[in-house]
């Protein structure tokens, strides 16, 4: 899952060096904290939070098999 996420996001960035992802779990499940250089959040959020929302459902869909809930942070 990791993995894919950073696929993405280092499609998506024009600094790819500086994606980085990190996995939590907490009580709601495992969380996947995305971190991006400063001026690409806008890249990885898009307008009206379009391409956040494309990868969180992505990410979802991927989880399906592991019956696990995920959830994607982006952090700048």
């Amino acid at each position: 899952m990791k993995d894919l996420i950073l696929v993405i996001a280092k499609a998506l960035v024009d600094h790819p060096e500086d994606v980085r992802v990190d996995v939590k779990e907490d009580d709601r499940g495992t969380v996947y904290q995305l971190t991006v250089h400063q001026t690409d959040v806008g890249k990885v959020i898009g307008k009206q939070g379009r391409i956040a929302k494309a990868l969180r459902t992505v990410v979802t869909s991927a989880a399906v098999k592991s019956d696990k809930r995920v959830m994607v942070d982006i952090i700048s």
